[in-house]
């Protein structure tokens, strides 16, 4: 470096006169680096020294700083040590090259001519130990998964190959340039400098953003900044960049999951009382107007979803739930609470005619049949409603008073909206302690059956028994369990007690059998709609009726017209495979409901039993009579037998063995018996005259 000394006579005209080649072709040919700069600007840098920095004609009047790291040129700095001195001074440094290529150096720096600022730097590459260095740092920055950018100032110096892969700039196509004008996008300018901030206040700085590519796509990215230092003092910034866009996309699908129903998309009950909350706030500000939660319950889903199974169920709750946000108003949400229930939230009720409408089109919309998976299912619904007024001051009160007024809608026969009022808690306080009672009942068998006998009208005598259940009451009497079964059904009891009664059928017939010789007498037992189409319902029907060793075609089973409309489809099916157990079925009720005639064409009946109205009704006009008859005519046609349910006077008796009518039942022929009674009369009269 001693011939550094020599240099420093030759002016920094030397690049810019051509009579100067000559001593330009002498600092070329020399195996040292050598730079002139002025003002703090390089003017000349020699072959080695370009191909060290990878630049052949870009270096011009490019800043000292951008080229050595941790050199301060005193004619740029005069107050710095180098300054003031003919006599060159050491240095170690790093030179940034092309690429973001950094390569340790070490030489002297002399001042040419303080005044002018004018300076020459002869420098050669290794450290103290003069030992080549290998390109391990570059190597590793090569390597890394993230992207990689080294800055020096706001000027790009390096970018990784990561970084072309992510954002789609070639290393020369940002190198020297400003960062923030190539990925950051318009609205996120303030970024950058907020992130020096931190940087220079607490040594780092971690941001998760959005970047751009060169396409213009937006990534989520996580950024990592940390100052670069260059012996001792920050010379710029490193920055790591990783792409997060698939954390980011599984995160966005969590916080939906977690606020949305999985099988309909539409909002759970978080996101539903979250809206509602807001709803009420509003409301607290807009006082000319209000909003309203309707809680909607399909009517009979549980028995869709026990006979036909879960996967038709999902599907019919999937499209119920397109059909209910099909007719909503943009502002109104739909939820699913949970099961069968959804919620509404109407906003923006200025009039009750508003709500009405809303609840109306969704009545109509799912007043349609679903088709699913073959099978045509009608799902009535039944609303309550819970219009926002003073007292209604959370959203848990909202939504538990249209539960309230759901249920009085379905206690008067669903398909149906009802709105809520106070008198309702009274009777749904009434309603729990039923339920609360009931559950006592059937978990302590605080029932009985009764018997009730069943005559062959024309012959006069028993053709067998109807089961009954019986409650009873504080005086010793024994009253109907009729006004319970809807709430057993509903609250899903009825399953255990219909696993009850017909283990009790099958010992009572076993009991008639020991008691009496050659017995024949059938028993009959009547089947909720719940009960009637569970998954379990038939096959458990075969288990006990196998253990009970009885014959099954002395067991009757009653089912409703109601029931049987549920799903006719489903209703044939579950009816057969009874039939192919050896049972017997009969249709309860028959003209109760105006049920279809086709019912005796398709179902397999043994037994049709006539409603007790229709009954009364044939000793009137000669119109009805002829109803009866005809009904009569058409049992025969299809091989049932008819039974007249509640022949209470002698002029009924007469008509319906007058019109030929099988069997009968009711008061006048024998009252429900208990079964001791019930007993003495099967031994007394079973089939004998009575």
């Amino acid at each position: 470096m001693a011939a550094a000394l020599a240099w420093s006579k030759i002016g920094l005209n030397l690049p810019e006169n051509a009579d100067s080649r000559q001593q330009r072709e002498i600092l070329d040919a020399l195996p040292v680096l050598v730079f002139l700069e002025r003002a703090g600007l390089i003017v000349f840098a020699n072959i080695e020294a370009q191909h060290a920095m990878g630049h052949e004609g870009d270096w011009v009047s490019r800043p000292v700083e951008d080229v050595l790291w941790g050199l301060f040129p005193g004619t740029a700095e005069p107050r710095t040590a180098l300054t003031g001195s003919n006599r060159g001074s050491p240095f170690h440094a790093t030179l940034a090259g092309k690429g973001g290529r950094l390569t340790a150096v070490e030489g002297t720096y002399s001042i040419l001519n303080p005044e002018l600022r004018e300076g020459i730097i002869v420098a050669q590459v290794g450290g103290r130990d003069r030992t080549p260095r290998p390109r391990l740092m570059e190597d590793v920055l090569a390597s890394i998964p993230e992207a990689v950018i080294i800055t020096h100032g706001s000027h790009v110096l390096y970018t990784n190959p990561a970084f072309t892969t992510m954002f789609g700039y070639t290393s020369d196509e940002v190198s020297g340039g400003d960062l923030r004008h190539f990925t950051v996008p318009e609205t996120r300018m303030h970024e950058p400098a907020m992130l020096e901030k931190i940087v220079d206040d607490q040594g780092r700085a971690s941001l998760e953003t959005v970047r751009l590519t060169k396409n213009g796509d937006l990534i989520d990215v996580a950024l990592h900044v940390a100052p670069l230092r260059v012996n001792g003092d920050k010379a710029g910034y490193v920055v790591t960049c990783r792409d997060i866009g698939e954390r980011r996309q599984v995160e966005i699908k969590l916080q939906h999951d977690a606020m949305h129903d999985v099988l309909t998309g539409l909002p759970n009950r978080a996101l539903f009382m979250d809206r509602l909350k807001l709803a009420l706030s509003r409301r607290e500000r807009r006082r000319d107007q209000t909003c309203a939660v309707m809680f909607l319950d399909l009517d009979h889903f549980k028995s869709i979803n026990d006979t036909l199974g879960h996967a038709v169920g999902d599907i019919l709750l999937v499209s119920v739930a397109e059909r209910i946000g099909s007719v909503l108003r943009p502002h109104d949400t739909a939820a699913r609470l949970g099961g069968d229930e959804f919620a509404i939230l109407v906003e923006n009720i200025v009039v009750i005619g508003d709500l009405e409408a809303v609840a109306r089109r969704v009545l109509g919309e799912l007043d349609r049949p679903f088709d699913v998976l073959g099978h045509r299912i009608l799902a009535p619904i039944s609303i309550g409603v819970s219009i926002a007024r003073e007292g209604h001051n959370t959203a848990e009160a909202m939504v538990r008073d249209a539960d309230l007024a759901m249920y009085r809608a379905k206690q008067e026969g669903g398909h149906r909206f009802t709105i809520f009022d106070r008198q309702m808690e009274v009777l749904a306080s009434t309603e729990q302690e039923r339920e609360a009672d009931l559950r006592r009942i059937v978990s302590k068998r605080e029932y009985e059956f009764w018997y009730q006998p069943v005559f062959e009208l024309k012959a006069g005598r028993v053709e067998g028994f109807e089961a009954l259940l019986r409650l009873p009451t504080p005086s010793g009497a024994f009253q109907s369990f009729r006004d319970l079964l809807p709430l057993a059904d509903e609250s899903g009891l009825s399953i255990s007690l219909g696993r009850d009664t017909l283990e009790s059928a099958c010992r009572q017939l076993f009991h008639w059998n020991q008691l009496i010789p050659g017995n024949c007498l059938s028993l009959s037992i009547n089947l909720t709609g719940r009960q009637f189409y569970h998954s379990d319902q038939v096959p458990q029907l075969g288990r006990i009726i196998s253990a009970a060793a009885v014959n099954p075609e002395r067991l009757i089973f009653d089912v409703s017209e109601a029931t049987l409309n549920v799903d006719p489809d489903q209703a044939v099916s579950v009816l057969q495979r009874m039939v192919d157990l050896g049972v017997r079925v009969a249709l309860d009720n028959f003209g109760a409901n105006l049920a279809p005639l086709n019912h005796l064409l398709r179902l397999p009946l043994d037994i049709v039993k006539l409603d007790a109205k229709l009954t009364a009704a044939a000793t009137g006009s000669a119109k009805q009579r002829a109803t009866v008859e005809s009904l009569l005519h058409v049992c025969r046609a299809v091989g049932a037998r008819m039974l007249a349910q509640g022949i209470e006077t002698h002029e009924q008796l007469r008509v319906m063995q007058e019109l030929g009518c099988e069997l009968g039942q009711g008061y006048l022929l024998a009252p429900e018996l208990d079964p001791a009674r019930a007993d003495q009369f099967a031994t007394r009269i079973s089939r004998t005259p009575a």
